[in-house]
């Protein structure tokens, strides 16, 4: 186990070590690349700075890392009895960031984006979330530093998962179901289909349009950009320490996907080895996403606003398109149309793998590892369980060792519907329809014709 002092001061900042340089992000009404200054109305400037930086490393405040002690270094374990029921040769380590204490690795960069935000004399924070995960992590930040939080939680979940909507009330923050008529983006939908369950898409939308009209407020996301997957690297960076104490190092990352926060925190210190040449073997990292929101398998990469109603820039990224409405499956934390583009970029360039699994196979896969390693993994983090063992069986089946290395990014226990309803033989398999991807991408195309010959 590692100790207090072996908590990471620095993240680790991907951006030197892309294999080519990442799109800027675009005005829509112009289609000129935007500049850092662009987006101080969201962001305080200091995660401006770190979403443009150059710099490898970059400095954890000791008022985070302070804060990080409180569950931080996290436990990395042996998954034997995995293995065992598995028969595999393959080693199967997992880190478990369910021990935090909003249940997930959210609050790693939650603390940091409060902090930053409390620093810079701003008093609320407006954002988004799926299954809540994200919002109880900001909820349970801005009430350490004293801030307010306004969320806006996709409907759907807002119903499915009233325990997290407490959890983030217990911590002072109002939760808002979307679309709401709270804002004017909400309410236009609402207009269309009074019914609409919501998406990750809309709520950004409701939660930007909050933060710029309020001069109080600034707005706060949980994935996809770069300062956000920074944040997370304590992950990985600890992971690395854990794994060189007991003399390992991983064949195979995984993590699933829907922003991409989670998956990246942990892979991206490997790819930092495997880019520098100080890994000693060759890495695999695959990314697991669900076939009912198949950004990386599915979609298309190319330019692309990150909300329902356009009030974000254009940014280059795996889509399957900004009007997507995903299917009510109970991994709310995936519900989102696009991938980060760090991560898009890397898949694109053969890089990073990806695969999806629907919601039937991946509760079976975390059922498994709940019946053998005691721990009920949150539906999202039963995507990357699903991964690990088809790749332990795959070693299995090849006669090979292979160590395999996974975040397991948050625990169940407020998911249990969906355990309930899958025991019950309730859920069924979901796959979004590919036609779908084009009809939502020829709506991009005809609200920005220049689009199709201004591709990343």
């Amino acid at each position: 186990m590692l100790e207090e002092d072996d908590l990471p001061k620095k993240w680790y900042n991907i951006l030197p070590d892309l294999p080519k340089p990442l799109p800027a992000p675009l005005n829509p009404a112009t289609g000129s690349p935007l500049k850092p200054e662009d987006f101080t109305p969201l962001f305080p400037r200091e995660l401006v700075k770190q979403e443009f930086s150059m710099d490898r490393w970059i400095g954890i405040p000791p008022e985070v890392r302070e804060i990080y002690l409180m569950w931080r270094p996290t436990p990395l374990i042996r998954a034997k009895n995995l293995e065992e029921a598995l028969n595999t040769p393959a080693k199967i380590f997992y880190k478990y960031e369910g021990v935090s204490p909003t249940g997930s690795h959210k609050p790693n960069t939650a603390v940091a984006q409060a902090f930053y935000n409390k620093k810079e004399g701003v008093e609320r924070l407006t954002t988004e979330t799926g299954a809540g995960q994200w919002g109880s992590a900001l909820a349970f930040s801005t009430n350490v530093f004293g801030l307010k939080a306004t969320i806006y939680m996709v409907k759907v979940s807002y119903l499915q998962k009233p325990y997290r909507r407490i959890l983030m009330e217990t911590w002072g923050a109002e939760v808002i179901p979307s679309p709401s008529p709270r804002t004017k983006s909400g309410k236009t939908v609402l207009e269309k289909d009074p019914e609409n369950p919501g998406s990750l898409g809309i709520a950004i939308s409701e939660a930007v349009e909050d933060a710029v009209t309020h001069e109080d407020a600034k707005y706060s996301l949980g994935s996809v950009l770069n300062h956000v997957l920074l944040h997370q690297t304590v992950v990985g960076l600890e992971a690395k320490k854990q794994l060189e104490v007991i003399e390992e190092y991983p064949d195979v990352v995984v993590g699933c996907v829907g922003g991409g926060s989670n998956f990246a925190g942990l892979a991206y210190p490997f790819y930092y080895d495997v880019s520098s040449g100080k890994a000693p073997k060759k890495v695999r990292f695959v990314a697991a996403e669900s076939t009912a929101c198949p950004s990386l398998t599915k979609g298309v990469y190319m330019y692309d606003h990150g909300d329902a109603a356009c009030l974000t820039p254009l940014i280059a990224m795996y889509t399957l398109g900004h009007t997507f409405i995903p299917p009510p499956i109970h991994a709310g934390g995936l519900r989102y149309h696009g991938a980060a583009p760090t991560l898009s970029l890397l898949v694109k360039e053969g890089i990073f793998e990806s695969r999806a699994y629907n919601q039937v196979e991946v509760l079976d896969a975390a059922i498994l590892f709940a019946r053998t390693e005691g721990i009920l993994p949150a539906p999202e983090s039963a995507h990357a369980v699903k991964t690990v063992i088809d790749e332990a069986l795959e070693a299995k089946q090849r006669g090979e060792e292979r160590t395999i290395l996974f975040n397991l990014s948050g625990h169940g226990l407020l998911d249990l519907m969906a355990y309930q309803e899958h025991l019950a033989g309730k859920l069924k398999p979901y796959y979004y329809p590919v036609k779908k991807v084009g009809e939502s991408l020829e709506k991009l195309y005809s609200k920005y014709p220049w689009l199709k010959n201004n591709k990343p």
